[in-house]
């Protein structure tokens, strides 16, 4: 397991005092690709590295806790990145709102 820098996202692997980052595996137990899918495949590994899309940051005990998502975000026009996971969770917190789904439009 490694954490790689998202510059993108503000998480890099040099943060004082836990380093942040998205979680990639690699190992004999890890998957080496989507059947039949080449692209997808190309896509989800760096350099035998399967990015996971989870941001992690490693705690004083050497644990990892799962911090943020860096696969399901989008880029505004502005350059600013969105989670809609973010505001889906704080909009499902109010008393009216029984399901919601936030869609993202750059433009």
């Amino acid at each position: 397991m490694r954490l790689a820098d998202l510059p993108d996202m503000n998480y890099m692997t040099s943060d004082k005092p836990f380093p942040r980052g998205e979680i990639q595996l690699k190992g004999p137990s890890v998957t080496t690709g989507y059947f039949k899918d080449a692209k997808r495949s190309a896509e989800a590994f760096d350099n035998g590295w399967l990015k996971t899309g989870d941001v992690g940051m490693v705690l004083p005990n050497g644990s990892v806790k799962i911090i943020d998502r860096a696969k399901n975000i989008f880029k505004l026009s502005q350059g600013e990145y969105i989670a809609p996971d973010k505001l889906e969770g704080a909009y499902s917190l109010s008393p009216f709102i029984q399901e919601i789904f936030v869609h993202g439009d750059s433009l």
